[in-house]
């Protein structure tokens, strides 16, 4: 036999390093569902009936538990479009009521107005949500809490 012969084992190579593991949900993907709750409520605008309410909640309901934030933009959202839709039925009632003594007229710009602002308020708030910023909506009553 030999002496020569060392009782080393032979070197064991390190295994590859591993892949790094992605985060579940990235900081970019809560960015993009918080504006969504908020910019899916233009469908009301495209024909939807009641679409700016069924956007926001869809959005909020499909991903309030995937992402802590979209529940907070969801109410938010939601809460804005009810109170923006109450006060243009609201208008409209008084405007056709009032219409019989010729002064109706004069609120439908004011309704008009209410829905422009649910409008320009709603992407406001979209491109704020898209930032990473909270966003705040005037004269909304908290429906949703």
């Amino acid at each position: 036999m030999a002496e020569n012969q060392s009782s080393t084992p032979p070197p064991i190579e390190p295994p590859p390093p591993a892949a790094p593991i992605p985060p579940p949900h990235s900081e970019s993907q809560a960015r993009t569902w918080n504006m969504l709750c908020h910019l899916s409520a233009l469908a009301g605008f495209i024909g939807v009936p009641f679409g700016n309410i069924l956007g926001p909640l869809l959005v909020w309901q499909i991903k309030k538990n995937e992402f802590p934030s979209v529940d907070v933009h969801g109410k938010a959202a939601l809460n804005f479009q009810i109170t923006v839709t109450l006060a243009m039925m609201v208008g409209a009632v008084v405007a056709v009521a009032l219409s019989f003594f010729c002064v109706g007229y004069l609120l439908l710009p004011v309704v008009m107005a209410i829905a422009v602002a649910g409008l320009v308020f709603a992407i406001i708030a979209g491109i704020k949500a898209n930032n990473g910023e909270e966003y705040r909506y005037p004269y909304t009553i908290d429906f949703v809490k």
